[in-house]
């Protein structure tokens, strides 16, 4: 199977629960099962060659130029991750099937577990940084999603917004230092950054990438001191906690560390860094732990330890500390999703997680006390178990690592975080499952069914296996993935005893100590209570006051409600920053001759400025603006004429005709003139801003245009390859629905969004207070004389039929002449227009029923149909093709497939400008126009039979 299937199932699979939800919970959490299942045989059908040495890799182009490609890749370090991944997300789906209450979506949940499981698989078969970084932010979403989904619960929602904060601004480090590094090594592919160790280490931006990198997977993982948002994000369901503390979401910080291995360890940077904040974060994490009453809490602080113990051993930065830390990224996930499944059980059936509630359970919940206990006893390292072995690779470890000179700090510091570790394993064990029974249970405790124990005993059965004999059910998987890691070629042992050594020694003592600790904890605790010590929720919480307080008052400042003020600091930051770029950019002057002057554009120019200065000084009178800015217009149009550019002009005057028209219809419902809001001074600085932002743009207008560019011009590709590619001997047209067509898909949707916005807000206005205003308004006929002249209506009728045939010319030369779907539009629009404004709004919309919706919709629908059907043909989306067509009794001619797609834009357009003129025919209803009986004021009855 495909990387790119095996990566993609997930996400298919998450279609499906929210699609069959209907069909019972069985079936949603069959059609994931199923879809993990696939993925995770398809995944393992890659272990013979994979252990062989080999990479499976598959690449898509996508964007190239960009250096973003869909390239996956499976070596050992993808194989074990994907093997948690999809292993142990196939037991959270059986587990999350009866833990959920019936009250619970679990179609809802489903989807957002597979989803959240596609992200983790995409990052761990990503072969391009780029993607990875896709996949990486997907995490942050979905695991907001989920850690949320619960969003009664205040808990849940704040947990889910501290997860997303932290993660999301690590993850926005992470991707500027993903930037740097793939320009250092010259590629974003990963294949390529980890042949590049010398010119990254040798670089002098590899300590920015470094930092950047780290604090992306720092905040991922939960290291110091960014571990606080673990413990909150137990708000989630216990089928989430499991899945994100096991196999996903904080693993990728660490598969991210292991990937960048090999580029990027073996530095003091990297020793300092990595490894001294892997050991705070791992005795930190399990100081606390020994303290939660809260069994979740307790283990997402053991998560939060284990998690800086892997980190300290990447950061050590030799081949051992690599495979052991592999070693215990399999044991860590295989005992602490059993842990947390088991502490789910306990909620689910005694109905509390807090510690000094529970009690005695070893009786009344056998199989739950055996899975529990041989998991917490792995996770304290006591032998025969899984995580014994690791613990005492990575205590060995520590005695051979010198910090700063000193060759003791690191394994004291290292047994002093296994002493805690093991007291709040035993704590798990004690406290929960032995004592005597209690009367005050909430629920009464019991076993729980199948569907529920099922997961954890398996997971348990592994510790054992991997502990008695981890050569045979882990060493393969450890050596493959250690082996990509390390980039050469280790051959780990891993055995049960290695004699009486150094580590094993510190293990005791971590043991005994851990006991004693545990003794001692009444004492510890009123110890620990009656210290003041920090909260990194208040502390986070305070930070996010301050940035929210500071974000209020710049927005207040400049966003009060003011329009002016607004658009004066837009404009003052545009100036300011085109001023400084101008100034730095090294402009040395002119280098293309001047055009000669000549009288006719030198007299348009004038009229420009002209029009253009009336309008400044007579911009409050509303009707003579609108005349002026139509004036305006044209002489743009004529300029574009002049310039021989007519599909501009053409387009050009089209637009003014359509937005005067319609500016003119709305100016019936507003004042003559326009309040005067500013003070002198206030306006002396607008004209201040606006003659700057004027010369501004003029200036860097006369710059480009007098300036050669080393790069050639586009311009030159367009004109040789329009016939060529697209069909077309009109450039401007092969350039809007070939060349450029996403462009002018996202125009025309955003246009079409427009018109709808304008009719919502239209109805938002009718039905508020100023709706009541219309409706109290008296509609004064006489104001204007006739409203609908006889000359006006005979001469609309007439050019009706032509205005349409001459759109339909239009729309079918615009391929090689000048035209085209959009031109055509409004040509027609304009043709709709004038009926309104012969025969009134009411009267042309009562029989002119079209819905102008369905119009918008229809055309996108064309032009997305269009540009898919490229794919089918082996073609990037909206690339076109053409063909020549005969016909009986009619000369060969052309037929594009980029009419479809001007199909598309003709109808958008035609729909976009009736949808606004309907939005003013119905509020000219609501001010009290009638609807006239017939299309003009002189009724043609009284004219029958020569009277």
């Amino acid at each position: 199977m495909s990387p790119a299937l095996i990566a993609a199932l997930p996400f298919i699979g998450a279609l499906l629960p929210g699609l069959l939800i209907r069909s019972g919970r069985d079936v949603a959490a069959m059609c994931c099962g199923t879809a993990t299942f696939v993925a995770l045989l398809g995944l393992c059908l890659h272990i013979p060659a994979v252990m062989a040495g080999e990479v499976i890799t598959e690449s898509f182009d996508w964007l190239p130029s960009l250096g973003l490609n869909a390239n996956f890749r499976i070596d050992g370090l993808g194989l074990l991750f994907g093997i948690l991944i999809l292993g142990i997300g196939l037991l959270i789906i059986t587990y999350a099937r009866f833990y959920l209450s019936r009250n619970d979506p679990v179609g809802v949940f489903y989807t957002y577990l597979m989803l959240f499981q596609g992200a983790m698989m995409g990052i761990v078969l990503s072969d391009n940084i780029l993607l990875l970084l896709v996949f990486w932010e997907l995490t942050s979403l979905s695991s907001f999603l989920l850690i949320g989904y619960w969003k009664h619960l205040p808990e849940g929602r704040q947990g889910a917004r501290m997860a997303l904060t932290v993660t999301g601004l690590g993850g926005l480090a992470m991707i500027a230092g993903m930037l740097i590094l793939g320009n250092i090594a010259g590629s974003y592919e990963i294949s390529d950054i980890l042949n590049a160790r010398e010119a990254i280490q040798a670089s002098p931006l590899y300590l920015p990438a470094l930092l950047l990198i780290l604090l992306g997977a720092f905040t991922k993982s939960a290291q110091f001191p960014f571990h606080f948002w673990l413990p909150h994000a137990m708000a989630a369901p216990t089928p989430v906690s499991a899945y994100l503390h096991s196999a996903t979401m904080v693993k990728a910080g660490l598969f991210l560390m292991a990937r960048l291995w090999p580029v990027l360890s073996g530095t003091p940077e990297w020793f300092y860094i990595v490894a001294t904040t892997g050991l705070v974060t791992m005795v930190l994490g399990a100081f606390i732990g020994m303290f939660r009453d809260d069994l979740k809490s307790l283990l997402a602080y053991s998560t939060v330890s284990h998690l800086g113990l892997i980190t300290m051993l990447l950061g050590f930065g030799t081949e051992a500390a690599a495979v052991a830390a592999v070693f215990h990224i399999i044991n860590h996930a295989t005992f602490k999703a059993a842990l947390f499944m088991t502490a789910g059980i306990i909620d689910h059936e005694a109905g509390t997680r807090s510690i000094n509630r529970l009690g005695g359970l070893r009786k009344l919940m056998p199989i739950t006390f055996v899975i529990g206990t041989i998991a917490a006893l792995s996770m304290a390292g006591i032998p025969p178990l899984n995580g014994f072995i690791s613990k005492e690779m990575m205590l060995d470890e520590a005695t051979r690592t010198v910090w700063n000179g000193n060759s003791s700090l690191m394994f004291v510091m290292a047994t002093v975080g296994a002493i805690f570790s093991v007291c709040y394993s035993l704590r798990f064990v004690w406290h929960v499952f032995f004592g005597s029974e209690r009367d005050d249970y909430p629920h009464k405790p019991h076993d729980p069914g199948f569907g529920l124990w099922v997961g954890p005993a398996i997971l348990t059965v592994l510790v054992v296996l991997i502990g008695l004999m981890p050569q045979t059910f882990a060493g393969w998987l450890v050596e493959a993935s250690a082996s990509a890691v390390t980039g050469g070629h280790p051959h780990p042992h891993l055995a049960l005893w290695h004699g009486m050594n150094t580590a094993l020694k510190l293990s005791i003592v971590a043991t005994l100590g851990g006991a004693l600790l545990l003794v001692l904890h009444p004492r510890l605790l009123a110890i620990r209570n009656s210290l003041w010590r920090p909260d990194a929720k208040v502390i986070f919480d305070g930070i996010t006051q301050v940035a929210l307080n500071l974000s209020y008052r710049l927005t207040d400042r400049f966003t009060n409600g003011s329009m002016a003020r607004a658009f004066a600091a837009f404009a003052m930051t545009v100036l300011l920053c085109g001023f400084w770029a101008f100034s730095t950019g090294g402009y040395s002057g002119a280098t293309r001759p001047m055009l000669p002057v000549t009288a006719i554009p030198l007299i348009g120019w004038f009229l420009l400025m002209v029009a253009t200065g009336c309008m400044v000084a007579f911009h409050r009178q509303r009707l003579l603006a609108l005349v002026l800015v139509g004036i305006i217009g044209l002489i743009v149009s004529c300029c574009f004429v002049y310039l021989s550019a007519p599909d501009l002009a053409l387009t050009q005057l089209s637009v003014e005709v359509v937005t005067v028209v319609l500016l003119l219809l709305a100016l019936n419902f507003l004042p003559k003139r326009t309040q005067r809001e500013s003070r002198d001074g206030k306006r002396g600085f607008d004209a201040f801003i606006a003659a700057m932002l004027g010369l501004g743009f003029g200036g860097l207008s006369y710059v480009v245009m007098r300036t050669d560019f080393a790069l050639p011009s586009i311009a030159g590709y367009m004109l040789e390859h329009s016939y060529k590619l697209g069909g077309g001997h009109n450039v401007v047209n092969v350039i809007l629905v070939d060349f450029r067509g996403y462009d002018t898909f996202g125009e025309i949707t955003v246009l079409g969004i427009a018109a709808l916005a304008i009719f919502a807000l239209t109805e938002t206005l009718l039905a508020g207070a100023s709706g009541r205003r219309l409706r109290n308004w008296t509609y004064d006929s006489r104001r204007a004389g006739a409203r609908h002249p006889l000359l006006m209506v005979v001469v609309t009728r007439m050019i009706l039929p032509i205005s349409l045939v001459v759109g339909l010319y239009i729309f079918l030369r615009g391929h090689n002449l000048p035209g085209g779907g959009f031109v055509a539009g409004l040509v027609v629009a304009i043709a709709l227009v004038s009926q309104y404004m012969a025969s009134g709004f009411a009267w042309a919309q009562d029989r002119t029923p079209i819905p102008y919706h369905s119009l918008i919709g229809a055309g996108v629908i064309a032009a997305g149909i269009t540009g898919i059907g490229a794919w089918f043909a082996g073609y990037p989306f909206l690339t076109s093709t053409y063909g020549y067509v005969k016909l009986p009794g009619i000369e060969e001619f052309e037929l594009a497939s980029a009419m479809g797609f001007d199909l598309g834009v003709f109808l958008c357009v035609v729909g976009a400008v009736m949808l606004a003129l309907n939005s003013l025919s119905r509020i000219a209803r609501q001010a009290g126009e009638t609807v006239n009986a017939e299309p003009m004021d002189i009724n043609p009855s009284k004219f029958k039979g020569g009277r």
